[in-house]
């Protein structure tokens, strides 16, 4: 079956077809660093490395671009900010660094697969302003007060992704640039100056305590002082690091417009080609009906979801909903992602020691090996359309079904289809959707041999009390759970 993806450009359903056969040139929009990633992000995360995985599974190259924007009011806005562990920084870049250093943390936690490159906006300067240059030249944007504003009159597909008319278009952009542009929907790719204090009493909170008013980093240009609009930033980058059309264009529903319409007129514009073959929209992560996000302080950070949950159960909850559905977090939901990742560990677990058991045979054959088979199909097939993890996931729970089935009531098990049903599950639920059956063991153990130092603790204590019943009892119930105890001139040792 033919990998088919939801187009936003066009609406439809289409067939993949990369500009090169044999690679693939993808890029996410990434986070404005103002504040610590939350389990919105996290949910699109998984998915974007879901859809590197399967390329890859495919036998495509991929070349992964993310963007970092730490360049932004809303950091600016933070700058002085005190907390329970001082000043997040002195300026834009000292807070972006705090944030960017949470970021990259929280990506190596929930397991993704690294991006060739996580390009930064305050390191693409001179590709922007290069980029600025050539839509003047071109006719498609006009300096004012400064500034340098894109003209969407001379875009004629202006709104093709939002399927927006010029006239139905809201002003874009601070009350103050409105009586410098031509059109109301006419964008910053240059703001002249630094960040208004207007600017950066929108994004503060009254709640908290600041420093002095920054007013953020500023950059020489040929129009003077000031620093890149927003827009810009991802059209810059990804021509520098992938090409000037691109195959995947993946983002948040909500930057469809204006952050992508955007994108789209500002490339074209430039390079006359077009910008991206494909656009994916992650869909809304709501908590309680809203859209979680910093903005509304209604969110939880990456790096405490991932503490209290742990990162299998997390990404079993995020692919149990495709990427392009709305999808609710709430506590049942997470419990319920719990039991099924315990579900799917425990089938493996049982399907890897039966396999290695002296009662699975060569020579016995039985229904396990067509339920391997169909569930490698319905796997495949579920992501060649449109990366439907959901479906995807049902697959892989329909073998945990049948393998459980033949280990039930058997003395003697098919080692070759367990040994198949071990390699579906590696390839799929951990090549692809990112799960660890090791670490997740790994993890045990240690959460095991910390017990087993708390119980002997006890016991040492037991014993210094002179209470030798019942340190001796404590040995025993560890002896029985399987730990075996032994007392030696340096204290109790163990082994499970």
């Amino acid at each position: 079956m033919t990998l088919r993806l939801s187009n936003t450009l066009s609406g439809e359903r289409e067939p993949f077809e990369p500009a090169d056969p044999d690679d693939v040139l993808l890029y996410y929009c990434g986070l404005t660093v103002s504040d610590y990633a939350h389990l919105g992000h996290a949910r699109s995360w998984v998915h974007v490395d879901v859809i590197h995985r399967w390329l890859e599974h495919l036998g495509y190259g991929v070349r992964h671009v993310e963007n970092i924007t730490d360049v932004n009011e809303k950091i600016v806005a933070r700058v002085g900010e005190h907390t329970d562990g001082g000043a997040l920084g002195d300026d834009e870049p000292g807070v972006a660094r705090e944030f960017i250093r949470q970021l990259l943390a929280d990506m190596r936690a929930l397991n993704l697969e690294r991006a060739e490159v996580y390009p930064r906006v305050s390191e693409h300067v001179p590709e922007i302003i290069d980029l600025i240059e050539t839509l003047l030249e071109k006719g498609y944007a006009y300096e004012s007060n400064g500034s340098v504003y894109f003209d969407v009159t001379e875009f004629p597909e202006y709104g093709k992704l939002s399927n927006q008319s010029i006239e139905d278009v809201e002003s874009q952009g601070a009350e103050a640039e409105r009586s410098e542009k031509r059109h109301p929907a006419d964008f910053a790719l240059w703001k002249a100056g630094g960040v208004s204090e207007a600017a950066v009493a929108e994004h503060r909170d009254d709640d908290r305590e600041y420093g002095s008013h920054p007013s953020g980093e500023t950059w020489e240009s040929p129009w003077g002082e000031g620093r890149p609009g927003w827009h810009v930033e991802c059209s810059a980058m990804s021509m520098t690091h992938l090409d000037e059309s691109i195959d995947i264009h993946m983002g948040g529903r909500d930057l469809v417009f204006p952050h992508h319409e955007n994108e789209i007129a500002q490339s074209e514009a430039a390079t006359g080609e077009q910008f991206a073959r494909y656009w994916l929209h992650a869909d809304l992560f709501e908590m309680d009906d809203e859209k979680m996000s910093s903005s509304l302080d209604n969110f939880i950070p990456v790096g405490e979801a991932v503490e209290r949950f742990g990162v299998n159960p997390l990404r079993m909850f995020f692919t149990s909903a495709s990427y392009n559905s709305t999808q609710t977090y709430s506590e049942s939901a997470i419990e319920e992602a719990i039991e099924r990742w315990e579900r799917l560990e425990a089938a493996y677990d049982r399907v890897v020691s039966a396999a290695d058991s002296p009662d699975a045979r060569t020579k016995v054959e039985s229904p396990l090996r067509d339920a391997v088979e169909d569930a490698r199909r319905s796997f495949t097939g579920a992501m060649n359309d449109d990366f439907n993890t959901r479906e995807g996931l049902a697959a892989l729970f329909d073998l945990a079904g049948a393998a459980n089935r033949h280990l039930d009531g058997r003395d003697e098990y098919d080692y070759r289809g367990l040994r198949r049903t071990i390699e579906t599950f590696e390839e799929f639920a951990e090549g692809v959707l990112g799960f660890d059956f090791e670490g997740s063991a790994e993890g045990d153990v240690t959460l095991a041999g910390e017990l087993v130092e708390l119980v002997l603790g006890l016991r040492e204590s037991e014993r210094k009390a002179g209470n030798y019943d019942r340190a001796d009892d404590l040995r025993d119930d560890l002896e029985a759970l399987g730990v075996e105890v032994q007392d030696t001139d340096r204290g109790p040792e163990y082994r499970l």
